[in-house]
């Protein structure tokens, strides 16, 4: 992740220049002050006390100055580095394939983005200033002792095997919990998304004190990891003030005796040895805090790498342009299984060829395979064997976004945005006029309760279009398709919230809006796909038929069955 830092190496390096200044201002306070107790107080000068309490105003407030223009730089490296990362893990998260994010968890995802992506970047922040102040502070603070009296320098070196065996035990134990702190993260995200997305399915089975039981045993379990780890780091500052304490008694004594036999040392020295043995310490104590976010921030980056080195299993080819322009679909020995699914076929032996400008239907029950069938088109997935054409050449071949802009596809749920019913509508195609999105309305039989609504085009979506019907959301889903005016179109049971008059309008426009587009139609109605060029019948991811309708009656027992069941009562 360092090279997030390389372009901007400058406030990088300014920071430390600038918290340089802040902490040589610290290190020279207690000679000041050594200065004031030795020749201004105890001697009654007070001219002498004056000049250097105003140099040491003067002092304090330059190493302010530099203080601050040390975080402003930290802040600004800080920020545009998360700001970047934040940015290529999003745009990663984009790019992955339905395998890769079907294994790595929505809510994880999130809180990759967010909390992990925070943690690195504090860590960035505090360590392009906290490892040039502890550092200086630690070998400073040693100097300035050396020079008060060798002895006392001797005492701070002789702590610090102490404390560095006291922050390495406490490291040690709660470096593996802050990974389990951020998988428990993991998990309240988890849950949050899944209940604020199926609420309407929480309230109407009364399962929200099921769920508040859920959430509070995951709230409960991250609070006793955190618990642990807070507990844990807890007794480390006692630690450090136990041999903080140690020191300044061990300094004291020293002093003392040196004093009495007139050893040179003054009472001032003793003051100052005294402040400067806590600032080594003091120092250590920050490396250590330093240490902690760096653990904790190399559990969260080993979790963005881990998103970051996901390679592209769905490869981009270089086909940009096709000889033939017209959407003709061919399906060759197709056969395909889910990753993980432990290799069992979803789709087997499929042959099929879709020519342009078709209208064809899929059906079949549930779980026969007809969206997994479409799913290969557009590469959500790549067949397992076979190959899939598009105007004669290999799927894989073609450039991913032109291969999927050939393609519109409306899929059963309908999935909007929280905006107007204009902008996602446009969607698709973001300079189309008001004329182009009213006419893809009109065929997508929306334009009547569009122009209804309080503010017609304009009038806002709420989250996931909850402020629609099943049946309005589907239309505008359509509407957005057909605005793209692609060469395939596919409806994934995609008008099964329509009334079959609406959707008989809506075939009927179509096809005479759209006479030279490949359709396909996956639906589980009779009276859906009755009208199609043909219709393909699917049972356990086969073909077992494939004709017009009065053709199926005849050969198609799955296909009468289905049609008996539906029609002949009507």
């Amino acid at each position: 992740m360092m090279s997030y830092l390389k372009k901007y190496w400058y406030w990088c390096l300014l920071a430390p220049v600038f918290m340089m200044g802040e902490i040589t201002m610290d290190l020279l306070q207690p000679d000041f002050m050594a200065n004031i107790v030795d020749n201004g107080v105890l001697k009654h000068n007070m001219p002498l006390i004056l000049s250097m309490g105003l140099r040491m105003i003067l002092l304090v407030m330059f190493g302010g100055v530099c203080g601050f223009l040390s975080g402003w730089a930290s802040n600004i490296a800080g920020q545009n580095f998360g700001n970047d990362l934040r940015k290529d893990l999003f745009s990663k998260i984009m790019n992955l394939s339905f395998q890769q994010t079907d294994k790595i968890s929505t809510g994880s995802l999130v809180t990759r983005l967010s909390n992990d992506v925070t943690q690195v970047q504090n860590m960035v922040m505090l360590a392009v200033r906290g490892l040039v102040r502890s550092s200086i502070m630690f070998i400073g603070g040693i100097f300035m002792l050396y020079m008060q009296s060798p002895k006392f320098a001797l005492i701070a070196i002789l702590a610090l095997p102490f404390v560095i065996l006291s922050v390495w035990f406490f490291m040690r134990k709660a470096s593996p919990m802050f990974t389990a702190v951020q998988q428990k993260i993991d998990g309240i995200n988890n849950i949050m998304q899944e209940n604020i997305a199926g609420a309407r399915v929480v309230k109407a089975y009364v399962k929200e004190d099921y769920e508040l039981g859920r959430f509070e045993s995951a709230n409960g379990e991250l609070c006793d990891v955190n618990l642990r780890v807070q507990s844990l780091l807890a007794f480390m500052g006692p630690c450090m003030n136990i041999i903080l304490n140690l020191c300044v008694v061990a300094i004291i004594l020293i002093g003392g005796i040196t004093v009495k036999n007139n050893g040179g040392i003054t009472t001032g020295e003793i003051m100052a040895a005294i402040t400067y043995i806590a600032m080594i310490l003091m120092s250590v104590m920050f490396m250590a805090n330093i240490f902690q976010t760096f653990t904790r921030a190399k559990a969260s980056a080993e979790r963005i790498n881990e998103v970051l080195s996901c390679g592209h299993i769905i490869r981009s080819g270089d086909v940009s342009e096709s000889h033939s322009q017209g959407g003709e679909i061919e399906f060759r020995n197709v056969c395909f299984a889910y990753p993980d699914s432990g290799k069992r076929s979803v789709l087997e032996n499929i042959n099929l060829k879709i020519h342009s400008g078709e209208t064809l239907a899929i059906l079949g029950a549930t779980g026969s395979g007809k969206s997994t069938l479409v799913n290969l088109i557009p590469r959500f997935y790549d067949v397992t064997s076979g190959e899939v054409l598009l105007d004669g050449i290999n799927v894989k071949e073609y450039d991913l976004k032109h291969l999927r802009d050939k393609i519109s596809i409306v899929l059963q749920k309908a999935e909007l945005y929280s905006r107007s019913i204009e902008e996602n509508i446009k969607w698709g195609k973001k300079d189309a006029t008001p004329w182009e999105i009213k006419e893809a309305a009109q065929i997508a039989q929306a334009d009547n309760f569009i122009c209804a609504a309080p503010n017609g085009y304009y009038t806002p979506v709420s989250e996931g279009g909850h402020s629609l019907s099943g049946g309005q959301k589907q239309r505008i889903s359509i509407a957005r398709a057909l605005l793209k005016k692609a060469e395939i179109l596919i409806f994934d049971d995609s008008t099964s919230a329509l009334d079959l008059k609406t959707e008989a309008n809506l075939y009927k426009a179509l096809n005479e809006k759209f006479p030279e587009t490949t359709k396909i139609i996956i639906a589980q109605r009779i009276a859906s796909v009755r009208g199609a060029d043909r219709i393909v019948v699917m049972d356990n991811g086969k073909i077992t038929a494939c004709g017009t309708h009065d053709e199926l009656l005849e050969t198609s027992e799955i296909y009468k069955d289905i049609y008996y069941s539906q029609l002949k009562k009507e």
